[in-house]
């Protein structure tokens, strides 16, 4: 089932960055202008992302300045900066237009596109979207941990960024404190998701992805993915075993 990706989406421009920078035709470490306005997807114009609306302030504070494209990077994933998303998005679409499309094309997704940044909503009226399944979610973290989109060092520095997420209100709240997970989530006003690969001390790692879109609110949407990964916890033996 295809819902919209919220922030989700932001896997897939971390890994088509690190795929871009691989090739050698986008380097990471270059510091960029950090600035809030950018091409709308639509071809109509321009749009503006709005720092109240952001979960992340750091990369607003820079604002007028520069910043490194793999701060940007982090920021995007452990901190879910809107900001630091259209920047980064920005440098890779500039090298590559189908790069995102092609990160998931190659990680076996169906169904998920990303055809625009985050509040460009000319776009959206355009029908422009961007949508996930939890199929297509899963075989993009398996992708990353297999190193099938990038190089060895390349997928082990997105996981790595994936591990020191810090908006840990949903899926770790239903795993034993310490257990090791690199994962991204993604929330607006009826739209609650994660995407984790969950590495246990006692079994083999495994992955797991829960997509909602349901009339909850943010304490229930939270809530209910920490029932799901307290569930796959539990059964993480069986998991393993097939």
């Amino acid at each position: 089932v295809a819902h919209y990706a919220a922030s989700t989406m932001k896997v897939a421009v971390m890994a088509a960055a690190y795929r871009l920078a691989d090739a050698g035709r986008l380097d990471l470490d270059a510091k960029i202008p950090v600035h809030d306005e950018f091409e709308s997807r639509s071809g109509s114009g321009r749009f503006r992302n709005d720092r109240d609306y952001d979960n992340d302030q750091q990369p607003w504070e820079r604002l007028g300045e520069a910043a490194s494209l793999l701060w940007l990077i982090r920021r995007m994933i452990v901190k879910s900066s809107n900001l630091a998303t259209n920047l980064v998005l920005e440098q890779v679409w500039a090298r590559d237009s189908d790069a995102v499309a092609g990160v998931w094309r190659d990680a076996g997704a169906k169904a998920s596109v990303t055809d625009r940044g985050i509040e460009d909503y000319a776009a959206e009226r355009a029908g422009l979207t961007n949508l996930v399944t939890a199929s297509d979610l899963a075989s993009l973290i398996a992708a990353i941990r297999g190193s099938r989109l990038a190089g060895a060092a390349a997928c082990a520095e997105m996981l790595d960024v994936m591990l020191a997420q810090e908006v840990h209100d949903d899926i770790v709240n239903g795993l034993p404190a310490g257990t090791r997970v690199a994962h991204k989530n993604g929330w607006i006003k009826g739209i609650h998701h994660s995407a984790a690969l969950i590495m246990p001390d006692d079994a083999p790692e495994f992955v797991l992805v829960t997509c909602v879109t349901a009339p909850l609110d943010e304490v229930e949407g939270r809530a209910l993915l920490a029932r799901v990964a307290a569930a796959a916890w539990s059964d993480r033996h069986a998991v393993a075993a097939g």
